[in-house]
């Protein structure tokens, strides 16, 4: 783990892996140079979970990046997520950045939690977890609940670019969800990788 610059973005990039040479099984943040004085706390918990904690104007936001593992260890994760979220002062504002693998559909009962604007009519086997955690920590899934281009919801497409699904996911504080006013997949950006980048656009 640990910190370094990023080329010539100048961007401050904070990383968590296994010392993969491929830069597998980690998750970090790209934190750009004009607000790295406002973090006050980058705190790694395991190899698919860290936080930051920012200086804000109004109030200090916790900014979560996370992906839920692929096997048999999803409870695991979604309790030391839990754990995670009560450790955060209440007056902080959270945003969480996941790669849940959760397709999120448009089920009235899900409604209040992820709006009526997925990719997907209907949800999998996975929605559950996200949606116990948003209902648990009083979050939103902002993605679901913004209009947009269908094209602008993909987050990973298979290999036959048959099949596009949107399973990564920005959440938010309820109360501050008006704050986020678009999130965006690019499908185009160069990543060396299946998954798209996702783009929040707040106040």
């Amino acid at each position: 783990m640990g910190q370094r610059e990023h080329g010539k973005s100048s961007r401050l990039y904070f990383f968590y892996g296994k010392g993969n040479e491929n830069n597998q099984f980690g998750t970090g943040f790209f934190v750009h140079h004009r607000i790295l004085s406002a973090v006050m706390r980058v705190e790694f918990i395991s190899d698919t979970t860290l936080y930051t904690a920012l200086r804000g104007r109004w109030c200090h936001i916790t900014v979560l990046s996370v992906h839920a593992p692929r096997d048999d260890s999803k409870d695991n994760f979604y309790e030391e997520l839990d754990r995670v979220f009560h450790r955060f002062p209440k007056y902080h504002t959270k945003i969480l950045l996941a790669e849940f693998n959760a397709k999120s559909g448009r089920e009235d009962i899900f409604k209040p939690t992820i709006g009526n604007e997925s990719l997907h009519q209907d949800s999998n086997d996975n929605r559950v977890g996200i949606v116990n955690l948003a209902t648990s920590q009083n979050l939103v899934v902002k993605g679901t609940m913004l209009p947009d281009r269908n094209i602008h919801k993909y987050t990973w497409t298979s290999p036959d670019e048959k099949t596009h699904n949107q399973i990564h996911h920005i959440l938010i504080d309820w109360r501050w969800h008006s704050s986020i006013f678009d999130v965006r997949f690019f499908g185009g950006a160069d990543c060396d990788t299946d998954h798209y980048l996702v783009e929040k656009e707040s106040e």
